[in-house]
Protein backbone atom coordinates (compact mmCIF):
# COMPACT_ATOMS: atom_id res chain seq x y z
CA UNK A 1 0.00 0.00 0.00
CA UNK A 2 1.61 3.53 -0.72
CA UNK A 3 0.39 6.28 1.47
CA UNK A 4 0.33 9.84 0.18
CA UNK A 5 -0.15 13.74 1.01
CA UNK A 6 -2.58 15.97 -1.23
CA UNK A 7 -1.75 19.76 -0.78
CA UNK A 8 -4.51 22.17 -0.57
CA UNK A 9 -4.83 25.88 -0.26
CA UNK A 10 -5.76 27.57 2.52
CA UNK A 11 -9.83 27.49 0.05
CA UNK A 12 -9.35 23.70 -0.82
CA UNK A 13 -7.95 23.83 -4.24
CA UNK A 14 -5.35 21.02 -5.18
CA UNK A 15 -1.89 22.14 -5.50
CA UNK A 16 -0.42 19.76 -7.97
CA UNK A 17 2.92 20.38 -7.89
CA UNK A 18 5.66 20.84 -5.37
CA UNK A 19 8.10 23.77 -3.81
CA UNK A 20 10.39 21.16 -4.66
CA UNK A 21 10.82 18.29 -7.44
CA UNK A 22 13.06 16.58 -4.89
CA UNK A 23 10.64 16.00 -2.08
CA UNK A 24 8.73 12.46 -1.29
CA UNK A 25 5.31 12.25 -2.89
CA UNK A 26 5.06 7.86 -1.66
CA UNK A 27 5.91 6.73 1.51
CA UNK A 28 5.96 3.06 2.45
CA UNK A 29 3.87 4.06 5.67
CA UNK A 30 1.83 5.87 7.61
CA UNK A 31 4.39 6.52 9.99
CA UNK A 32 6.70 7.63 7.12
CA UNK A 33 4.35 9.78 5.73
CA UNK A 34 3.64 11.84 9.00
CA UNK A 35 7.22 12.09 10.15
CA UNK A 36 8.15 13.17 6.44
CA UNK A 37 4.93 16.14 6.49
CA UNK A 38 6.68 16.97 10.73
CA UNK A 39 10.13 17.83 8.44
CA UNK A 40 8.62 19.63 5.71
CA UNK A 41 5.55 21.98 6.64
CA UNK A 42 6.86 24.90 7.21
CA UNK A 43 8.43 24.73 3.55
CA UNK A 44 5.05 23.75 2.32
CA UNK A 45 3.86 26.41 3.94
CA UNK A 46 5.90 29.03 2.54
CA UNK A 47 4.92 27.90 -1.05
CA UNK A 48 1.22 28.26 -0.56
CA UNK A 49 0.53 25.23 0.69
CA UNK A 50 -1.88 25.72 3.69
CA UNK A 51 -3.61 22.20 4.43
CA UNK A 52 -2.64 18.26 3.51
CA UNK A 53 -4.73 15.40 3.27
CA UNK A 54 -3.27 11.99 3.98
CA UNK A 55 -4.14 9.06 1.61
CA UNK A 56 -3.92 5.64 1.31
CA UNK A 57 -4.10 4.64 -2.63
CA UNK A 58 -7.18 6.68 -2.94
CA UNK A 59 -8.61 6.90 0.37
CA UNK A 60 -8.90 9.59 2.38
CA UNK A 61 -7.67 8.76 6.25
CA UNK A 62 -7.85 12.07 7.57
CA UNK A 63 -7.34 15.95 6.60
CA UNK A 64 -7.71 18.56 5.85
CA UNK A 65 -5.45 19.12 8.14
CA UNK A 66 -4.19 22.60 8.66
CA UNK A 67 -0.11 23.50 8.93
CA UNK A 68 -0.31 26.37 10.27
CA UNK A 69 0.40 26.35 14.30
CA UNK A 70 -2.78 27.31 16.57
Amino acid sequence: MAWSWQYLTAEGVVVAELPDTSMATEFPSQSDAETWIGQVWQTLLDAGIEQVLLLEEDRIVYGPMGLRPE
